[in-house]
């Protein structure tokens, strides 16, 4: 399960619409499956398809974490036009199993949803994420 308030959830949804047409993406910390802070990234790919943090921002924001003594939980990114589900290429890219992968889609812009799963050796199992 993945907690977040509902603060950090029109922040995640914001910058879903903000960054359109590419896509958004972004770093979740926290403690014990709750978001604390929510960490913008910009995505360099320029992609409506695919995102890539900008790796000075994503090493600037890791070496904040740890300093606030929180941990990467999770990592989101939008999609456009599908639904909120892990691509093959998310799959593909999912590198840290102990991470929530949280995917907003906005492809119905009267209302957006946001889910979370778990990504471990290709196998995706869905989270519940709830709003505080």
């Amino acid at each position: 399960m993945l907690y977040l308030n509902k603060s950090q959830k029109e922040k995640l949804l914001e910058h879903a619409k903000r960054e359109a047409p590419n896509e958004a993406c972004g770093i979740l910390a926290g403690k014990n499956h709750r978001v604390e802070k929510v960490y913008e990234m910009i995505n360099t790919d320029n992609s409506a398809k695919t995102f890539f943090m900008e790796p000075k921002q994503q090493l600037k924001a890791m070496k904040e974490i740890r300093n606030l003594g929180l941990e990467m939980i999770g990592i989101y990114h939008s999609h456009l036009e599908t639904e909120a589900y892990p691509s093959a290429h998310d799959v593909e890219l999912a590198y840290y199993p102990e991470a929530s992968y949280v995917i907003v889609s906005i492809r119905d812009r009267g209302k957006p949803s946001i889910r979370s799963f778990k990504i471990v050796e290709g196998k995706i199992t869905e989270e519940e994420v709830r709003i505080e």
